[in-house]
C-alpha cells in the first residue's frame, strides 16, 4: 500500500473504527471522535458519491445534498482516480440487503 496517509496513528483510527460492532458504537464513537459538522461533511461526501455512482447529474446532487460543485468535483475524482474506497463500501453495502 502505497498511501500518503499511511502512518501509525491513521492505523490505529482505522483499527479503531474496525472494532466497531454496531450502530450504536458508530454513533458514539465518532460524536467523541469528530465535531456536527465534520461528521456531517463526511456523510454528505459518502452521500453525494453513492449519487454520482447512480449516474446523478451535478445539479440534482446539489439540490439533494446541499454540496458545492467543488466538493462534487473532489468526490467525483476519487471515484474515477482513486483507490475505489467508495466502490467497495458500496458493492459491501449492497451484498447486505
Amino acid at each position: 500500500m502505497n498511501s500518503k496517509l499511511k502512518d501509525m496513528n491513521v492505523d490505529y483510527l482505522f483499527q479503531a473504527i474496525l472494532s466497531l460492532e454496531t450502530l450504536e458504537e458508530c454513533y458514539n464513537f465518532f460524536e467523541d471522535l469528530c465535531t456536527v459538522p465534520e461528521l456531517k461533511a463526511l456523510s454528505q461526501r459518502l452521500h453525494v458519491a453513492k449519487m454520482l455512482e447512480e449516474r446523478h447529474v451535478y445539479s440534482d446532487i446539489v439540490n439533494e445534498t446541499g454540496a458545492s460543485t467543488a466538493t462534487i468535483s473532489r468526490v467525483n475524482r476519487s471515484l474515477n482516480y482513486g483507490c475505489d474506497g467508495y466502490r467497495v463500501v458500496f458493492e459491501r453495502l449492497k451484498d447486505k440487503k
